[in-house]
């Protein structure tokens, strides 16, 4: 019992001095407003573009926020100039379209011929679905800070291309549908 109790010490020493940025992620997480200028700025800057958007936004390409105060908007935080740009009004309409998306990724993988296309249809929902809900949650700051791009507007030829490609292999299946 004492060598267990050794190595889960030894394991959270080790965790705790080489990943000091994980701990930084989930304080930052807990309250981003006490680091405002160091490890919460992204964070800080993602609520403040989301608040600043309203209901309709400032306008398509009219974001002041993805200049020199959000890192990297194209990336990680394109949810929060979204939120800028279109408002509330068009963030529950990406929201939407993400919705309807996992409703018939779920539809096509109940309606599937067999189950290898069940469980591919359900396997690249889920991939779809979960990466959008994590990245919407990380901006939102209802979730520690992941670095998830957003499907389909993030940044990232690769990125673009393998969700493509899914895409037709989702298509596929929902072609042979019974």
């Amino acid at each position: 019992m004492a060598q267990l109790q050794l190595h889960g010490m030894w394991a959270l020493a080790t965790f705790t001095e080489k990943g000091k940025f994980r701990i930084a992620r989930l304080t930052t997480f807990m309250d981003p407003f006490q680091d405002i200028k160091g490890d919460g700025w992204q964070v800080v800057q993602g609520l403040y573009a989301i608040g600043s958007g309203g209901l309709f936004g400032v306008g398509l390409g009219e974001s002041k926020q993805k200049y020199l105060y959000i890192p990297e908007p194209h990336n990680d935080f394109i949810f929060a100039v979204i939120a800028e740009e279109l408002g509330f009004v068009g963030c529950l309409f990406v929201i939407a379209l993400f919705g309807v998306f996992i409703w018939r990724g779920l539809l096509t993988a109940m309606k599937a011929q067999d189950s290898f296309g069940s469980l591919l249809a359900v396997g690249i929902t889920s991939l779809v679905g979960i990466q959008a809900i994590i990245n919407i949650g990380v901006v939102t700051s209802s979730f520690p800070a992941t670095g998830m791009s957003l499907p389909f507007f993030s940044y990232g030829g690769t990125a673009l291309l393998i969700l493509l490609a899914s895409m037709g292999v989702l298509l596929n299946v929902s072609r042979s549908t019974r």
